[in-house]
């Protein structure tokens, strides 16, 4: 397969990379990381004997919003194909849909709607692996202004594709996209404070560089590229 053939793909997984550091999820992860645990992040960087554990956990995490993605990327491709008919035109309106969320991003239109935030909250959860993957769900579950262009981008795109598994293919390459950043910092969570507090002072330029990747993937999608 011509390596040209998978753009989306690749955007769907760097715009999950961007997704975990925007505005609306990096503050955040020292809460997620110690709430899914169960112990404080001080802990956590101290080299815990439980880190395979704690790894584990948010591996169930992690399961839990690519579970939920997943089952929006394979629903939204499926009602696609019952629009077929109407393929060219849902394809030129997405891409433009895609396109004004980009420039939402990059800060160059202002969607009001896009900032309105919506939070779910468990006040009650079970612990251990489920209690992770249910808060995985109740994460996928929370769609904020930096998460929901992207990701409604990413369902557009999935829409337009002409069966669901390539449809589920796109949101497990969102979800691995916004995992690895996690795992990587589970691991390495002494090295990786400090470069949370990095992008959480530029922030911006995260937000400037996904709407970016959002406009590319727009115009793909108007040009009728095929990408898997």
């Amino acid at each position: 397969m011509d390596i040209t053939q998978n753009y989306s793909v690749f955007l769907s997984f760097a715009a999950g990379v961007l997704s975990f550091f925007s505005p609306c999820i990096l503050p955040l992860i020292p809460a997620y990381l110690s709430y899914i645990t169960g112990v404080s992040v001080e802990n956590i960087a101290e080299g815990s004997k439980n880190w395979i554990k704690n790894l584990s956990l948010v591996l169930s995490f992690i399961a839990g919003f690519t579970f939920i993605f997943t089952i929006l990327g394979a629903s939204a491709t499926y009602l696609g194909k019952y629009l077929l008919t109407r393929q060219k035109i849902l394809r030129l309106a997405g891409g433009t849909i895609i396109i004004l969320f980009g420039l939402h991003l990059t800060g160059l239109l202002k969607i009001i709607p896009l900032y309105r935030q919506k939070k779910v909250q468990m006040n009650r959860i079970v612990s251990g692996y489920t209690g992770a993957f249910l808060i995985g769900m109740v994460f996928a579950a929370g769609w904020t202004p930096c998460v929901g262009p992207v990701l409604a981008s990413i369902l557009i795109v999935a829409s337009s594709q002409e069966t669901v598994l390539r449809g589920i293919i796109l949101l497990v390459s969102y979800s691995i996209g916004i995992g690895v950043p996690f795992i990587i910092t589970t691991i390495l969570i002494n090295k990786m404070l400090g470069v949370l507090s990095f992008f959480k002072r530029h922030t911006h330029p995260v937000e400037i560089i996904t709407g970016i990747l959002l406009m590319i993937m727009g115009l793909l999608l108007i040009l009728g590229k095929r990408y898997i």
